[in-house]
């Protein structure tokens, strides 16, 4: 919206040609993050009093670790204070013509309703679980494939065509016509890259999008666990967005240049600034929680913007921490019902699933397992964006 108002007014007047300095996109990705961060820390004190008043508080499960009982009742829902600052930030800063910043907030906002829908059953009808899965990946299954199938056309599209003529043009070939940057890129090598298809790519997209959200609403478990990654894996997903969206950086690196991918720093910052905003409240002893409202929501635009820019290979190192905590769920309650199928009774591999849940069995602080799998997330983005040059 700005840049749009500041060339309108560098139009009526050339005495305003400073505005030019809000077309420089480092400069809009800057504002946006501060824009974000200040929104958030303003609001975060409002938007906590109400929840208070309306009593959305969190719910423990009974078989919660016990040290955590003591949270009971503590706001929940924060995650719309994180889409609020991220909406608002990203409208102001962002060219709104670029389509690649309406599908990240189309994705963003969708799970954040279902986010919304899940929290508000488990506030409003007291049942700890919220909705079910099955309704919960059937709604994250529609958005996830209505971006994939959006995503497949609109990367291919170039300064002659849009996705819309792609989409024709593939149906007139009886759906054989192969379409460019549609294969899965793989990090340290020089273009190596898998044909995936059309059909392969929008499987693949719709795994990375719906897996990301999953994956970082698992790791939603403890004061600050969660944000935290986000915002380093974000912002170094941005870093992405700018070297895939300029020619002469895209050439040099032997990246696929795709026109438009550069604006979605500006996406990226407003993500990193909300983050930190959000993070204020819920540093230890947590102020408020994120909910699914913002977990899902952020995790899927994690994995979209990925997609996008064609990194879901390092999405999946950067994010090494998310994909370990969904996978620790997946093999306990997998080993659990074979073991009960096999012996009778159910066995565990780890002493609590998700796996920062195993680690306080084990003896480890709360405090300690956060700051720790931080360390850990700082170290894995550095090696993802190392692959920037290490090719």
């Amino acid at each position: 919206m700005l840049p749009s108002l500041a060339a309108w007014m560098q139009g009526l007047s050339p005495e305003l040609g400073f505005l030019r300095v809000f077309q420089y996109l480092t400069f809009r990705a800057v504002m946006a993050a501060m824009t974000a961060l200040v929104i958030g820390i303003a609001a975060g004190p409002w938007v906590i009093r109400r929840l208070t008043e309306l009593k959305i508080g969190q719910p423990v499960r009974g078989y919660a670790m016990q040290t955590h009982l003591v949270k009971n009742g503590t706001p929940t829902m924060g995650g719309v204070l994180i889409l609020i600052a991220i909406t608002v930030s990203t409208l102001l800063w962002g060219q709104l013509g670029n389509r690649f910043l309406w599908i990240v907030m189309v994705v963003t906002l969708g799970f954040g309703a279902i986010g919304w829908a899940d929290d508000w059953r488990k506030v409003v009808r007291k049942d700890p679980e919220g909705m079910r899965s099955r309704d919960k990946y059937l709604w994250q299954s529609v958005i996830g494939l209505f971006a994939a199938v959006f995503l497949v056309f609109s990367i291919s599209a170039t300064s002659n065509t849009n996705g819309f003529e792609l989409l024709f043009a593939w149906i007139r070939s009886g759906f054989t016509t192969e379409l460019p940057h549609t294969g899965l890129l793989v990090p340290f090598f020089k273009e190596v890259s898998y044909p995936l298809g059309v059909f392969g790519f929008i499987v693949l997209s719709y795994l990375v999008i719906v897996g990301s959200s999953n994956a970082v609403n698992l790791t939603d478990g403890l004061d600050g666990l969660a944000i935290m990654p986000v915002i380093m894996v974000g912002s170094a997903l941005g870093v992405f967005a700018y070297v895939t969206g300029n020619a002469v950086y895209a050439r040099y690196l032997l990246f696929p240049h795709i026109p438009g991918t550069g604006e979605l720093l500006v996406y990226c910052s407003a993500m990193a600034g909300a983050g930190l905003a959000f993070l204020w409240f819920n540093a230890h002893p947590a102020q408020v929680f994120m909910g699914d409202v913002g977990a899902l929501a952020l995790g899927g635009a994690l994995g979209t913007v990925a997609v996008i820019v064609r990194e879901e290979i390092v999405l999946a190192i950067m994010g090494g921490i998310f994909v370990v905590e969904a996978l620790s769920v997946m093999l306990q309650v997998g080993w659990f019902k074979y073991t009960r199928r096999r012996y009778g009774e159910g066995r565990r591999l780890l002493k609590m699933a998700p796996l920062h849940h195993h680690f306080e069995k084990s003896g480890w602080a709360e405090t300690q397992v956060v700051v720790r799998f931080w360390i850990i997330t700082m170290l894995l983005c550095l090696i993802g964006l190392s692959s920037l040059k290490l090719r």
